[in-house]
């Protein structure tokens, strides 16, 4: 079962403050400073979407993936009236494989952290970088140790009209891995509610281990900053955006 089975329907309403806009504003600046020009990219682990539909609607042509298939049945009816729709693919991170390569590739939102294997992660980063042309840049943002350290034994809630979601937080020092336990609540056309659990797992990366895995899949000019900003990180950051490239061939 896809950790966003129940989760998926309601993700957008819950997602509302994540400045998808702004997001996609940062990785098109990015993109104008690509050492080759950025006409196709890769949304790896996209969710239900947003970031691909932006980026398409700016007349990218984009190939999103994703393992969980409810999120892509989210994504696609997003997608339905835009005229270049971005094309969509069940694909997990580590068993990624396209038609041809990519200018560009993007992951947003944290989705990298979702890899709580070394080699699932290791894996994605060869895989990204097989399917990028040379002088193409891989984009990603990460929630960072200190964040998911910070959430051990926390309680969120999101709430709309018709849903409300609550999650409780626990970070294993041990493991490096944050665990969420998720209840939704959705109401029903009877005025009833319906409640649903999901558990999600992210594993806190460091830096270091980012930039290494990253050079050993053959990445060069790795550059980790703060989130949607070209400065250092601080020491309290909660998110990164972690910035890697393909050389060009001589």
């Amino acid at each position: 079962m896809s950790s966003y089975h129940t989760l998926a329907g309601s993700y957008d309403g819950l997602m509302a403050g994540g400045s998808y806009r702004r997001r996609a504003d940062f990785l098109e600046r990015r993109f104008r400073k690509s050492a080759i020009p950025v006409r196709t990219v890769l949304d790896l682990a996209c969710g239900t979407g947003t970031i691909a539909c932006l980026l398409a609607e700016r007349g990218y042509e984009v190939l999103a993936t994703d393992g969980s298939e409810e999120m892509l049945a989210q994504a696609a009816a997003k997608a339905a009236n835009l005229e270049r729709p971005p094309l969509f693919l069940r694909q997990a991170m580590p068993r990624l494989r396209l038609l041809e390569p990519v200018d560009a590739a993007v992951s947003t939102l944290d989705s990298l952290n979702y890899l709580t294997r070394e080699r699932d992660l290791r894996e994605t980063f060869r895989r990204v970088f097989r399917w990028l042309k040379p002088g193409g840049q891989f984009l990603f943002d990460v929630n960072t140790p200190h964040k998911l350290r910070r959430m051990d034994g926390q309680l969120y809630t999101d709430e709309t009209e018709e849903s409300c979601c609550v999650w409780r937080t626990f970070f294993s020092e041990k493991t490096q891995i944050c665990t969420y336990q998720v209840d939704l609540f959705r109401l029903r056309p009877d005025g009833a509610w319906d409640r649903s659990f999901e558990e999600h797992r992210e594993r806190a990366w460091g830096g270091e281990t980012l930039r290494q895995f990253l050079t050993e899949a053959g990445f060069s000019r790795v550059r980790i900053t703060g989130d949607l900003t070209s400065r250092p990180p601080r020491a309290d950051e909660d998110r990164w955006i972690v910035q890697a490239e393909k050389e060009l061939m001589t």
